[in-house]
């Protein structure tokens, strides 16, 4: 080299230091300092974001004693002290990424000025970053801009103007922060690859361990993957990931914090990570398994209905107690898959149960054959079968109870006042035709509404009560009643007062309503579908449920008749809390009385024969010892594609369906004498009373098994005759 050619680079380098310097300390100066303050603030406002933005944290969600079911999160890390990390991990970090890292004051000056040379003459732009200027840089990709790929792409291009307001940054964290707290900092926020950040969670889940009992050649593999967590991933580019660990562990011996002799001891080893893949948990309700993962899904839609966030319920660290009953739960699962296999095709068996209350209605078990996962070959799926609302063909008598209630509210009849069951009956009131009109006499109006029975009570003049009618249930009474009623409205108010909220304001075709859709009718909600305002009465066949529903809801209409007719919202939570124990404030709705106390008691005195003899459960009931006293009824639906049953006692309510699910031909066969054995056949034979209520009595035998027997309310002498 020339002596002129070493005087222009000593005479660059001093040019540049000068630069570098009035770049850290003054940005950029002139119009009357504008640009410096903008400058200024800048660099103030991304150090405030360092301290005041959070990292994301894992939410765990737990059952009703506070034990964890699932783990909610976008990045796995679990937050460490300074003295909870291995000093051999510590030395690992430093003498791979910063060996100068407790000379300086959050930039290495040496290394900086190296840095600039070279990529202001033209070669490969170097960082030359500190630990401290790193932290920096993570914290503001990993965390303020999570999401942002703008802001992403900022933070780390590669600029001499970055670089600068990086290390204004850095020196104002070293006026702030301790070396071991800068170190713990970095630690806990960068990232380790497939959704694992900070040395927590990268230790649990790489070697299934704790910081602080890292081994030097653990430590060693995870300091050198912070470079580049994806092309050092032990699990797929495990020669690149031993090249790098050996690499570390030669520049700890450099940086004289390990002899010789141990790394080259530690070389011979394997890497040591579990098999496989990283431990770690599933970053969703799959994590909460196939029995409780409804239940954890159910939760999370409704906080976000009740206003939080999703990104904050995943990234907050918040803690969410539910009402979960493990038991129940349980029972209720084993319950729907006796009754219906989990790979059965095309088949779903739910069981969702509440508590009745007048202060809250809390759900306690939310169930289904099939398994709550992704494998659809396993018989999985992580549709919210139990909860949501579906176009399953119906509930089909189950929706007799709102008849009967708006018959009892409107004084048309009582509870053990007798009423006609015909063998068929037409309402000239009521539209929606019907296939049990008669065959022969006059021509009937193709409008009017037209409906058999499916068994024999009788001849022409048969009669029984009200209460009798709703235990063995005869389809042309309850329309009888809808006649006397006048309009569907009332009926269609009483199933939106008890509980069906989501379920009528669904359209009739259970889709969302559309206000565009060409195809009015069944795109309006269906309190407007089946009771409309006006001169026109509504849809005859609203009391025998053939619109879609959610099965949560038809149970929580056992909740609420045996709440003393108190709503409440069907709720999952007992409470939320923050990273930091405090309370997340949950917006549910308010219980509401929707019908009078006797109203109620009334009805589930008319409801409480439907498991003795004559009962359309009654085999059900029967068949598991079922002694004590309850109200409950079965639905069906036209051609048997689905079943219902819906029943309680005064501790605890529920409701079974058993539905077409996913396609397929026919209706559901049902062979009482092998219970399990329910299959797609062409025609149907399933009934509310078998595979439903087999569910339901299944699961409620052993839950209830150590509760005392409770009496049922007295009716209420205003609605009795």
């Amino acid at each position: 080299m020339r002596k002129t050619d070493g005087l222009l680079k000593l005479l660059g380098l001093c040019i540049l230091a000068g630069v570098l310097v009035a770049g850290v300390l003054f940005p950029v100066v002139g119009a009357a300092g504008v640009m410096s303050n903008q400058a200024s603030e800048t660099v103030d406002k991304t150090s405030s974001d360092l301290a005041d933005i959070p990292p994301p944290l894992v939410t765990t969600v737990t059952d009703s004693e506070g034990a964890a079911i699932a783990t909610l999160y976008d990045q796995y890390r679990l937050p460490v002290s300074d003295t909870q990390i291995n000093p051999a991990m510590q030395w690992a970090l430093v003498s791979t990424e910063d060996k100068r890292f407790y000379d300086h004051h959050g930039v290495d000056w040496t290394g900086t000025l190296r840095a600039a040379v070279s990529n202001t003459a033209g070669g490969d732009t170097q960082g030359a970053s500190t630990l401290t200027q790193q932290y920096v840089k993570n914290y503001l990709i990993n965390i303020v801009y999570r999401g942002n790929k703008i802001g992403q792409q900022k933070a780390q291009e590669a600029s001499l103007a970055r670089k600068l307001k990086e290390a204004r940054i850095a020196i104002q964290l070293e006026t702030k922060m301790t070396k071991p707290q800068i170190l713990a900092g970095y630690l806990n926020i960068v990232e380790f690859s497939r959704q694992i950040y900070g040395i927590g969670a990268a230790a649990h889940a790489y070697f299934d361990t704790t910081p602080e009992a890292l081994t030097v050649p653990q430590a060693a593999l995870l300091a050198g993957l912070v470079n580049n967590p994806a092309y050092f991933d032990p699990w797929n580019h495990a020669d690149k990931a031993l090249q790098r660990r050996n690499l570390v562990l030669d520049r700890m011996v450099e940086n004289q914090k390990l002899a010789k002799a141990d790394a080259e001891k530690f070389k011979a080893e394997g890497l040591g990570v579990v098999e496989g893949q990283p431990k770690k948990p599933a970053s969703n309700c799959v994590g909460a398994g196939p029995e409780h993962g409804f239940f954890c899904q159910y939760a999370l839609e409704y906080l976000i209905k009740a206003g939080l966030k999703e990104d904050d319920i995943q990234t907050g660290g918040y803690t969410i107690k539910t009402t979960l009953d493990r038991k129940a739960n349980s029972e209720a699962k084993k319950s729907a898959e006796t009754q219906v296999d989990k790979k059965e095709p095309y088949i779903a068996n739910t069981l969702s149960l509440v508590k009745p209350g007048k202060e809250r209605h809390p759900v306690v078990a939310l169930a289904a054959n099939r398994d709550f996962g992704t494998d659809a070959s396993q018989g999985q799926t992580s549709f919210t079968l139990p909860s949501g609302v579906w176009n399953v063909g119906g509930a089909g008598s189950t929706y007799k109870i709102f008849t009967t209630a708006a018959a009892l509210d409107k004084g048309v009849t009582g509870i053990y006042a007798n009423i006609d069951v015909p063998p068929n009956y037409t309402s000239k009131i009521f539209t929606g035709g019907g296939n049990s009109c008669p065959k022969t006499g006059p021509p009937l109006n193709s409008k009017w509404y037209c409906v058999g029975n499916a068994g024999d009570y009788g001849g022409a003049d048969a009669s029984m009560s009200l209460q009798t009618a709703l235990a063995t249930s005869p389809n042309t009474s309850f329309v009888i009643l809808e006649d006397r009623i006048g309009s569907t409205g009332p009926i269609v108010d009483m199933a939106n007062k008890l509980g069906m909220r989501e379920t009528m304001a669904t359209s009739a075709a259970g889709r969302p309503v559309d206000p565009k859709a060409t195809d009015a009718q069944l795109n309006m909600p269906q309190l407007q579908f089946f009771g409309p305002s006006g001169k026109n009465p509504g849809k005859g066949a609203i009391t025998l449920g053939p619109s879609p529903l959610s099965g949560l809801e038809l149970g929580n209409v056992a909740a609420t008749i045996l709440s003393g007719g108190v709503w409440c919202p069907p709720t999952p939570i007992v409470s939320v809390t923050d990273r930091n124990g405090q309370p997340i404030p949950v917006k549910e709705a308010a219980c509401e009385q929707v019908i009078p106390e006797g109203l109620a008691n009334t009805l589930a005195v008319g409801l409480s024969k439907d498991d003795l003899p004559g009962g359309t459960s009654n085999t059900a009931a029967r068949n598991v010892g079922w002694d004590r006293p309850m109200i409950g009824k079965t639905g069906t639906t036209q051609d048997n594609v689905s079943g219902t049953f819906v029943g309680g006692t005064p501790q605890l309510a529920g409701a079974a369906m058993t539905f077409k699910f996913g396609g397929g031909q026919g209706g559901i066969c049902d062979h009482p004498s092998a219970p399990g054995f329910v299959r797609l056949c062409p025609n149907g034979n399933i009934y509310g009373g078998r595979a439903p209520a087999r569910t339901w009595f299944g699961a409620m035998k052993n839950i209830m098994a150590d509760q005392p027997v409770e009496q049922l309310p007295q009716p209420d002498p205003q609605y009795m005759n």
